[in-house]
């Protein structure tokens, strides 16, 4: 069995025993597992309506996803994407009620506007890899609770909407991501997510710099000794995938909620980061493994009129999966003949 194949086959074993486990934890509830996850399809795939709102639920988890694919591939583990999508929608929230320009120059503006965002919050912890040796995980991971504290403090005191809730005002009309269908607010966001998806795994399978952030991440040593700047490469890798983290949040704004809203898009940078590692890095397979996770949130709403669990089951399901494919990915790593040095097979 090839490498690729054996890490597949272990990232879906850990999906089943949380599943197992999940199962378990439905039952002390005194409800039954089968009724529990029949109602969770139901209402992820019951209908066209349903199919959209498991697609809407998706996409940010698809983008975020990709953006972690990005420094998984590079070596990196950038846990700062939930922050970085917070930046980014408030950047293009701000582009986009603040500004008065065409449409389509809006959208496009304001979803750069997010880009920049996102790649400008991930600089710092880059910088502080490349020039200190500092641990990425800690530094992303802890950046996050201070992009949410930021974009919190700009919407309550700086660009709160006149009488409202805790929200900036509403993005012009000009700047509104298109809707893909009328009865739905899944909008281009989607589409975005896929191309991103279909562009990234070619980039890293046909381009010499794609060979060289996977050999940067798979094998830094050698990276290095075929001429590679391992440490350039890592920090680029990182501004990337910060980028993209930010266009996620622009997404869900401009298509979504056309403003920002204090805690508007909650855990949806971390569901993206399990759905890459569930992915093995790979992000073809990062789409279906997004629209997992978007079925888990879009099919649990449906559990508390159908059934006598709670929608939060659904959180315990998807801590049981983080911490089950975490501890495959570590004894992965264990097994590693080359595990004393830093190093990340995807």
């Amino acid at each position: 069995m090839s490498t690729r194949m054996r890490a597949f086959a272990g990232q879906l074993i850990a999906v089943l025993f949380a599943l197992a486990l999940g199962s378990v934890v439905i039952l002390l509830v005194d409800e039954s597992p089968i009724r529990v996850f029949t109602t969770l399809l139901r209402g992820a795939f019951g209908d066209i309506n349903r199919v959209a709102g498991t697609l809407l639920q998706t996409t940010p988890i698809l983008i975020s996803g990709i953006a972690a694919c990005i420094a998984l591939r590079g070596g990196m583990f950038n846990v700062g994407v939930e922050g970085q999508l917070f930046l980014g929608g408030f950047a293009a929230a701000l582009v986009g009620f603040a500004f008065a320009l065409p449409p389509g120059l809006h959208v496009l503006v304001a979803l750069v506007a997010a880009i920049l965002a996102g790649a400008a919050w991930i600089a710092i912890p880059a910088w502080f890899r490349v020039r200190f040796n500092t641990n990425e995980v800690v530094s992303t991971i802890l950046s996050n609770y201070v992009a949410v504290l930021l974009t919190s403090y700009f919407t309550i005191f700086l660009f709160k909407r006149p009488g409202g809730w805790s929200e900036t005002p509403p993005i012009l009309s000009s700047a509104y991501l298109p809707e893909l269908f009328s009865f739905s607010r899944l909008n281009w966001g989607l589409v975005i997510g896929l191309i991103l998806a279909f562009a990234a795994a070619w980039y890293f399978r046909n381009t010499p710099g794609g060979y060289a952030v996977s050999m940067t991440g798979s094998a830094p040593k050698f990276a290095e000794y075929g001429g590679v700047d391992v440490k350039k490469r890592g920090f680029w890798v990182l501004i990337v995938s910060g980028a993209v983290g930010g266009l996620a949040g622009g997404v869900e704004t401009l298509g979504v909620h056309h403003r920002f809203m204090e805690g508007f898009a909650p855990g949806f940078g971390f569901d993206g980061l399990i759905a890459a590692l569930l992915a093995n890095g790979s992000p073809i397979a990062t789409i279906a493994t997004a629209l997992f996770f978007g079925a888990l949130r879009s099919g649990s709403l449906l559990l508390e009129t159908d059934t006598n669990a709670s929608r939060e089951i659904i959180t315990v399901i998807q801590a049981l999966i983080i911490l089950s494919v975490s501890a495959q990915v570590l004894l992965r790593r264990r097994g590693d003949a080359q595990a004393g040095e830093r190093r990340w097979k995807f």
